[in-house]
């Protein structure tokens, strides 16, 4: 038995998950309380008057060979959000237990914690000018001196300073976590980076898991698909608190389309241009009058630390383009969060700052 299954909530091992109305395909349905004509403009293969396969076994096989893992350690839901939601629900007992997040970094990591009553722990980030880097030693003695720490969030590439963490001291945190708190790779920015997925070393680390999205490289951010990926004993934790029916037929369908193998290779292209893009404006960036600092990128966006922020932003307006503030997060004063469009509005987004900065001149 994987040690790791004993940091989860008493009550959510033992708990009876809710039993769906499962079906035979050999006979017609009748059992699930469901409308039998389909609505108005209804164009799914399988119909939405019907629940959808719960768990949705096709979803779950494709997710599996995606991501090169047993189909017994992923589990689909509506974004990585839902992963998210999942692990602390189960794992963290509201007013007792408590998760690491490492700021500036992804903000439901947070509000889930608290939506749970957990308590939420923060170990910043060390900014320089290449980047945010993770300091293992004090995420470990933070686990040292709170011993109900159950989760700890790692986002790799991080949202929003952009780089990939060190790979090395994020395993070696699994390692010297091991059985006392399962460390939670975020990777929704993984394909942009040209580094391996953490999925490679599952098999060696019983207390990882690895959350993936289907919404930045696949395209899919409004069909909300993302995957936990870990030990098979912890997915079938939190399967017990997944809601049945979780996942829409839309969605199932979207995403079998979406990654067909024969679609492979145009991801793989758009992947490509994205990245080249990446590099040309993080450059032309830099030599924007406005834009005191660029910050290295692994991901699908550029945090630019800016000489005014409001002056940017409303550059960006003026040649109809939204960036996101960013001048909340720790360590984030005047930054400005740009996801890295097509060419022409990478190219237009560049114009409005270079005008805005003439202006200020």
């Amino acid at each position: 038995m994987n040690p790791n299954l004993n940091l989860a909530r008493p009550e959510i091992l033992t708990l009876q998950p809710y039993v769906y109305a499962a079906w035979d395909h050999r006979y017609e349905r009748m059992h699930a309380n469901e409308n039998p004509w389909r609505a108005a403009g209804d164009d799914s293969t399988l119909g939405l008057n019907v629940y959808p396969e719960s768990p949705a076994e096709a979803l779950h096989a494709r997710l599996a060979e995606l991501y090169g893992v047993n189909i017994r350690q992923v589990l689909a839901g509506r974004g990585s959000d839902e992963g998210i939601d999942l692990l602390i629900r189960s794992f963290c007992r509201a007013g007792q237990d408590s998760i690491i997040t490492c700021p500036p970094t992804f903000g439901f990591y947070r509000v889930a914690a608290e939506v749970q009553g957990a308590g939420v722990i923060e170990v910043p980030l060390i900014r320089s000018n290449e980047g945010f880097a993770l300091d293992a030693d004090k995420v470990l003695a933070a686990c040292h001196n709170n011993t109900n720490v159950k989760l700890v969030f790692l986002c790799s590439p991080g949202n929003p300073p952009g780089n990939a963490l060190d790979r090395a001291q994020m395993l070696s945190l699994c390692t010297q976590l091991n059985g006392r708190a399962l460390v939670v790779v975020d990777e929704a920015y993984v394909e942009f980076t040209g580094r391996p997925s953490f999925t490679q070393v599952l098999a060696d680390h019983p207390n990882l898991v690895i959350l993936r999205t289907l919404s930045k490289a696949y395209a899919l951010a409004g069909s909300r698909c993302g995957t936990t990926i870990a030990d098979a004993e912890i997915i079938s934790v939190l399967a017990r608190v997944i809601p049945p029916y979780a996942i829409p037929t839309s969605t199932v369908e979207s995403v079998l389309a979406a990654t067909a193998p024969e679609q492979r290779t145009r991801i793989a292209q758009q992947i490509e241009l994205l990245i080249s893009e990446r590099s040309r404006l993080s450059q032309e960036l830099q030599h924007c009058s406005l834009i005191r600092h660029v910050f290295p990128s692994d991901a699908n966006f550029i945090l630019v630390e800016c000489v005014d922020a409001d002056v940017v932003f409303n550059a960006a307006k003026s040649v109809g383009l939204v960036v996101r503030d960013q001048r909340k997060q720790p360590q984030c004063g005047q930054c400005l969060r740009i996801t890295v469009g097509t060419p022409e509005q990478n190219a237009r987004l560049l114009q409005g700052i270079r005008n805005a900065g003439k202006l200020s001149a």
